[in-house]
């Protein structure tokens, strides 16, 4: 009996103990507050109330960890298009490829008026080292009119033929171009801590021609359109970008002529980009 009443008084002594122990870690606990990314730490005093004036706070604010990759939905390019024109108008005057008297001032054109248009339906960027250097890929669309300042030229097709049939009082000529292509690219971005980028970007893009067509409209706004133009179907491209925040210029210079039958015409565009990155 003095056995049990003993180890009863033991127990009682060590429940007392470890009441007395919970009670103070819980009142010297300090207050935690979550607001978002940041943690504030009220540290509590030996007379802790609402009047006191000795309370001390530690803020803590978790920093924005980047993903190793990231995905930008829906670019818009808005640009110029043009070309480089080195074709040896003699040789495919011979030839039969173009009428006799066309040549090179015939092909020009009017350069304000010449536009791209590029819609990209994704580019996503990997990061390669610590988001200094990255690679970037994307794909959509490249949209291409070319604007004739001579309104008398004319492509025909089966076979290929540039002759001046239409008079030249025409209102517009145009050569409609349009490509599915993917671009990849090389990332450089100096301030890979901050959301606008500053850097630049370099590499190749692969283009399939889906798209060819001469659209003409005369003075009384009659339209004739001319579909499948004999373009060549794949377009390599040298491609780049400069970001400088929220500015973001790109370019795009082909390897090949846009043409073939010997007509050395390569394309050309530079423009203004609308992305995140």
């Amino acid at each position: 009996m003095k056995r049990i009443f003993t180890l009863c008084a033991a127990l009682c002594t060590l429940m007392t103990g470890f009441g007395q122990v919970d009670s103070t870690a819980k009142k010297n606990e300090p207050d935690t507050i979550k607001v978002g990314g940041m943690v504030i730490i009220r540290e509590k005093g030996d007379n802790d109330n609402d009047n006191d004036s000795g309370k001390s706070y530690d803020v803590n604010t978790h920093k924005y960890k980047k993903s190793l990759v990231s995905t930008n939905w829906v670019i818009l390019d808005l640009g110029f298009s043009n070309y480089t024109d080195k074709t040896n108008y003699t040789a495919v005057q011979n030839s039969g490829v173009v009428d006799a008297g066309i040549g090179k001032d015939n092909m020009q054109l009017r350069t304000w008026k010449s536009r791209n248009v590029n819609i990209w339906l994704f580019m996503q960027r990997i990061s390669l080292v610590k988001h200094y250097v990255n690679f970037k890929y994307g794909l959509g669309l490249e949209l291409n009119n070319y604007f004739y300042d001579d309104r008398t030229i004319q492509f025909q097709k089966h076979p290929f033929h540039i002759s001046q049939s239409y008079p030249p009082e025409l209102k517009k000529n145009k050569l409609a171009a349009d490509y599915i292509t993917m671009p990849f690219m090389l990332n450089i971005n100096f301030v890979p801590h901050k959301y606008r980028p500053y850097g630049i970007s370099a590499g190749v893009s692969i283009g399939y021609l889906y798209s060819a067509r001469q659209k003409i409209k005369d003075d009384d706004g009659n339209k004739t359109k001319v579909k499948g133009i004999d373009l060549d179907e794949w377009k390599l491209s040298y491609v780049g970008e400069v970001s400088l925040g929220v500015i973001k210029i790109y370019g795009s210079y082909a390897m090949e002529s846009m043409f073939d039958h010997n007509m050395n015409i390569t394309p050309w565009t530079v423009g203004l980009r609308f992305s995140n990155w």
